[in-house]
């Protein structure tokens, strides 16, 4: 009851704004073959774990290689920490199977729906744009979209602060007028603590970060979040 009331004196977000892996993309076909590959059903989890902890040593440490290179290196740390010989191209061909991902069932419906209610939606995304982009557009999903932005033009990976106010520039909107929509605790957390309102889609295998604040709205698909999106009027 309370954070329905909260929700309506708060009314609609100006933009939703995506997160784009996991969050609309299906990575389950890359999960199956990376752990196929180490024979271990955690091998997905630790690689893209290692991604987003050494991506963000790159940024505190005020380097940048794009997340594909960051992706290449966290895979090779991956096979060291398990133990297991996996020739370098077969390393290359698992990261790069991001690239052919397909949207899960609910995120075309559920755009589509969002379009329809006359929401403005656009992207953010960690992967560089001269691969994402075209993704994106192969995916069928590009043209739901008035801008798909990449961190690269920032050379600072989400869920740094400033990743957040460079799609609020090219937005031109303020901070709170955007909603993140991600199936990431770590974005959520992120997008929150630089002023961003948040909703997260809890994809199975996904989860909060108990220490960040709760977003706005939860729901399991993008097609039941569309449907609380649309009802806050």
């Amino acid at each position: 009851m309370f954070d329905n009331i909260i929700n309506s004196i708060k009314g609609r977000p100006t933009v939703l704004l995506f997160d784009v892996n996991e969050t609309l993309l299906d990575t389950s076909a890359m999960q199956k073959a990376v752990n196929e590959t180490f024979n271990n059903e955690l091998a997905f989890k630790l690689w893209f774990s290692q991604l987003i902890a050494y991506s963000l040593v790159e940024t505190v440490t005020g380097q940048y290689h794009d997340f594909s290179k960051v992706g290449q290196a966290a895979m090779h740390m991956t096979t060291e920490i398990l133990g297991q010989d996996v020739s370098e191209a077969k390393q290359k061909e698992l990261v790069e199977m991001v690239k052919k991902t397909q949207p899960h069932p609910d995120v075309i419906p559920g755009l589509e729906k969002l379009r329809e209610a006359g929401f403005r939606m656009a992207t953010l995304s960690n992967s560089p744009s001269k691969s994402s982009v075209p993704h994106l557009e192969e995916a069928g999903l590009k043209d739901f979209f008035e801008a798909t932005l990449s961190v690269d033009s920032v050379e600072k990976f989400k869920p740094d602060a400033s990743t957040y106010q460079y799609a609020a520039d090219k937005l031109n909107v303020k901070l709170g007028d955007m909603m993140m929509i991600a199936a990431h605790g770590w974005d959520i957390a992120g997008a929150l603590r630089a002023d961003v309102r948040a909703a997260f889609i809890s994809r199975p295998g996904q989860s909060l970060y108990p220490l960040a604040p709760e977003p706005e709205l939860t729901a399991p698909t993008l097609l039941d979040l569309a449907e609380k999106l649309i009802k806050m009027g």
